[in-house]
């Protein structure tokens, strides 16, 4: 599910599950994290196989989690969304086709995030009495300003790239996103690893993401029933 290839100072991790528009399960968010954890490249570039960058948490998977299940999985996605955040390297979403949900977060917590001009964006979660709770509602209003996070995740509509980089959810717009990541690896590394360092400091998010989990396992508790299929 998680393909890894290095090429110099980058090294790629793909998401290859284009058959479930590569919607993660607990053991593919666990081997995403194995993969930006244990890179010693300083730039990882983060895509999806396929037609999809990332369809978020596979619903088929969630839909028959019970409470406190669902609430571990929140926490896990949470930690994989905090170790990229956290890691060494800097990480470069290349964003091709749709970005929803728990994808959508995955990509929140890169340090950039480079979509093509047919990349499109949306937290659909509130269409089915549900949320992202990979650090959505830390990260989001944080990245796009509180009006346009309320606006857009409880709407649940989709922005394509333009808008997205006006909001803020992009850093880029690339026909070639991979550009990006080699302008990165050009630089000097250890400044690299400085300069996210100091821009990442000072973060407190604990108690957010506990929260958040808390009421992601409340709503899969209260929806189960209607998640099944969402995918298909």
């Amino acid at each position: 599910m998680i393909d890894v290839d290095s090429e110099g100072a980058i090294r790629t991790v793909t998401i290859d599950r284009p058959e479930r528009r590569n919607a993660l399960t607990e053991a593919g968010l666990e081997a995403l994290e194995g993969a930006i954890v244990d890179a010693d490249e300083p730039v990882v570039a983060l895509r999806g196989a396929g037609p999809a960058f990332c369809a978020g948490a596979d619903l088929s998977v969630v839909a028959e989690l019970e409470r406190d299940d669902a609430e571990a999985f929140a926490r896990l996605g949470q930690q994989v969304a905090r170790s990229i955040e956290d890691s060494d390297a800097i990480v470069v979403a290349e964003i091709d086709g749709p970005a929803r949900g728990g994808g959508l977060e995955l990509a929140l917590a890169c340090d950039v995030r480079v979509g093509t001009p047919d990349s499109t964006y949306g937290e659909p979660g509130a269409t089915f009495g549900l949320f992202g709770a990979w650090g959505g509602t830390v990260r989001l209003p944080r990245i796009v300003g509180e009006g346009d996070a309320l606006e857009f995740a409880c709407t649940g509509r989709v922005v394509g790239a333009e808008e997205a980089l006006r909001m803020g959810l992009l850093s880029r717009v690339e026909a070639e996103p991979r550009t990006v990541a080699e302008e990165l690896a050009a630089n000097e590394t250890d400044a690299l690893a400085v300069l996210k360092r100091r821009i990442r400091d000072d973060e407190d998010r604990d108690s957010q993401e506990r929260r958040e989990a808390e009421a992601f396992g409340e709503l899969v508790d209260a929806h189960a029933g209607s998640l099944e299929g969402l995918l298909e």
